[in-house]
């Protein structure tokens, strides 16, 4: 007996329970990337406290060197928790994730300065952002099948679109708590101790999470699984029994990924240190436009269960090769708050083809016993590389004076994913979750 012929002997989940587990999931991812956002959105307000003093763009390289080095341990996350999840089970693998996230929080929350420890500080930091790297790396993967899998056959777009769009969630939640400390403290407040309220709300909402996702149901996909007739789940079974899905998964990530934080945690950043907006100002338009993004998530995702996952994501493609470069010439040349949320919504809605079926496409192309290693370590791999260096080489650009060459890197990542998805075959016919 083969996994093929084993998928349909459980009953199906009934209605309530799918989307009962369904919103433990998505809460679950919610709270997993407030905490791994809040990084990025007080980076303006703490990096100071971590590194010597200097100019801004120095202050603000060196953080994001710091976020650059927490993608480091994505690909590490997601190959030991990917392994985890596929051997003892997606509820294991999202509560271990959760785990390591409170403790990064907390870490960061309570960590002393540069001015009182040196370089003690930036070491400390370094860490907690490695364990949140570490977290976040299996979380996707373990997320991803796991909303996937509890989907049935006909609704797998719109609930896997959960899934980015709890992200978009999760980096909301952490500008709402931006411009609420915004408005209560006072910019010296925030510059000395404001900053590190966030992660320590992120770190009692982990622990929260933690309580609900011990109390949330296996998929049926896993319990399926006749793990005697296949190999168990590892790096080497995944390159080498499913080669080509692991590289297109690696494709499918590497321009979407580098959009979706250029779009996002970097814009925040883009529209003070380039446009000249005040960070007050930049936060409410970056906060307008991810909502917008968010609310998308859904839609598009009902969209690619009607119509298919490749026409989505070329639409994606085509829309960031033709605009990603006036997008951002133009918000750059902006004063006008209202011009730059329009310029970045309608960036957003092509790039919504990419967040919306991500997870799906990802989940569709692997077999239920390697899944969550399949979904997981090309991502983090692709996501390390693309993701975790964009604000990295944007500052770069910009710190020799040539900050146009990263509107055109993203613009030429897009274009090689596109080549790909006019190749792809359409996951929706060809799926590999085999239960309704």
């Amino acid at each position: 007996m083969n996994e093929n012929t084993i998928g349909h002997q459980t009953g199906r989940p009934d209605k309530k329970t799918r989307i009962k587990s369904i919103i433990g999931g998505s809460a679950g991812n919610l709270v997993e990337w407030y905490d791994w956002f809040a990084y990025s959105m007080f980076t303006l307000y703490f990096a100071r406290s971590f590194f010597p003093a200097g100019n801004q763009t120095v202050e603000l390289l060196q953080a994001a060197a710091v976020f650059a080095v927490g993608f480091l341990m994505r690909p590490i996350g997601a190959w030991v928790m990917g392994i985890f999840a596929d051997r003892k089970g997606r509820k294991a693998g999202l509560t271990l994730s959760v785990t390591l996230m409170c403790i990064g929080s907390l870490l960061i929350a309570c960590a002393p300065t540069y001015d009182k420890v040196g370089l003690l500080a930036p070491i400390i930091l370094i860490i907690a952002r490695l364990l949140q790297g570490l977290s976040v790396g299996g979380e996707y993967g373990a997320s991803a099948t796991y909303l996937s899998e509890m989907a049935g056959k006909n609704r797998r777009g719109l609930f896997s679109s959960f899934q980015y769009m709890t992200i978009l969630a999760g980096q909301l939640l952490a500008l709402f708590t931006l411009i609420v400390l915004q408005n209560i403290l006072t910019e010296q407040q925030l510059y000395e101790w404001g900053w590190r309220i966030p992660f320590f709300i992120g770190s009692a909402l982990a622990l929260l999470i933690f309580v609900i996702r011990r109390g949330m149901v296996e998929t049926q996909s896993f319990n399926n699984v006749d793990r005697t007739n296949v190999p168990k789940s590892s790096a080497l079974s995944l390159f080498k029994y499913h080669p080509k899905a692991a590289l297109a998964v690696v494709f499918l990530t590497a321009g979407g990924t580098l959009s979706f934080y250029a779009y996002t945690t970097y814009m925040q950043k883009f529209l003070v240190n380039t446009s000249g907006f005040t960070k007050e100002t930049a936060t409410m338009i970056s906060a307008a436009s991810i909502f917008i993004l968010m609310l998308l998530q859904p839609i598009v995702g009902l969209i690619s269960d009607k119509i298919g996952r490749k026409p989505v994501m070329i639409f994606f493609g085509l829309g960031g090769v033709l605009f990603t470069y006036a997008i951002f010439t133009l918000i750059a040349q902006t004063t006008n708050p209202y011009i730059a949320f329009g310029l970045i919504v309608f960036g957003m809605i092509f790039l919504s083809g990419y967040t919306a079926t991500g997870a799906v496409i990802k989940s569709e192309m692997f077999p239920a016993h390697i899944r969550a290693l399949g979904v997981a370590l090309p991502y983090a791999i692709a996501n390390t590389i693309f993701g975790g260096t964009s604000e990295l080489m944007a500052l770069q650009f910009k710190s020799i004076g040539h900050e146009n060459y990263y509107f055109i890197y993203v613009t030429v990542m897009v274009g090689i994913c596109l080549i790909y998805f006019l190749r792809m075959k359409d996951q929706k016919k060809t799926s590999k979750i085999l239960e309704d």
